[in-house]
């Protein structure tokens, strides 16, 4: 799982604090300001949670979402 943040962002905690309830130790984050791609792609979209590669969420993380992510149930994207 992998989670891309910026520093200071509340939603980007609160969504760590809900991916470490469901899967302790089981993501890694991506700051969106040091990667200018990704900063191009998702600007002020953080947080951004991709399960095995399938994105799952923008902004907030629902933990029932989250656990059907996981669980390999690969809902539509977002709309932004």
């Amino acid at each position: 799982m992998v989670v891309i943040t910026r520093q200071g962002c509340h939603l980007c905690e609160q969504a760590i604090a809900t991916i470490e309830q469901v899967a302790p130790g089981q993501w890694s984050a991506v700051d969106v300001d040091l990667d200018e791609q990704l900063r191009n792609r998702y600007t002020d979209h953080v947080p951004v949670t991709f399960v095995d590669g399938h994105l799952v969420a923008y902004w907030t993380l629902d933990e029932g979402l989250l656990r059907r992510a996981l669980a390999g149930d690969r809902p539509a994207p977002p709309a932004l």
